[in-house]
């Protein structure tokens, strides 16, 4: 199994209704590109100052489904619309367990 965890902070241009679309879109990648055995997306609960804003976890069965999810062209539709535009900063590993 290959945990994918993406930890994302947004610019100050992020308003409220922007980052819902952000996170609603990214929510959608579950169904509309698929292969992932479990798929999160949170708002961080704002318990610590300095944390970064949302976490997206995705599990993948191997790495080949991994890849498939990555090179998706609405997985990278995703994140060209919805995702950079309003990045101020991004983190992400993927590990196996």
């Amino acid at each position: 199994m290959i945990r994918h965890v993406v930890v994302f902070t947004w610019s100050a241009q992020a308003d409220a209704s922007r980052r819902r679309t952000t996170i609603e879109a990214l929510r959608r990648l579950r169904q509309d590109v698929g292969g992932m055995t479990y798929f999160a997306v949170a708002e961080d609960a704002g318990l610590t100052d300095g944390n970064a804003d949302t976490v997206l976890i995705a599990d993948f069965p191997d790495v080949e489904a991994f890849y498939r999810y990555a090179q998706d062209p609405v997985h990278l539709s995703v994140i060209a619309e919805h995702v950079r535009p309003w990045l101020a900063g991004r983190s992400a590993v993927q590990y196996q367990f």
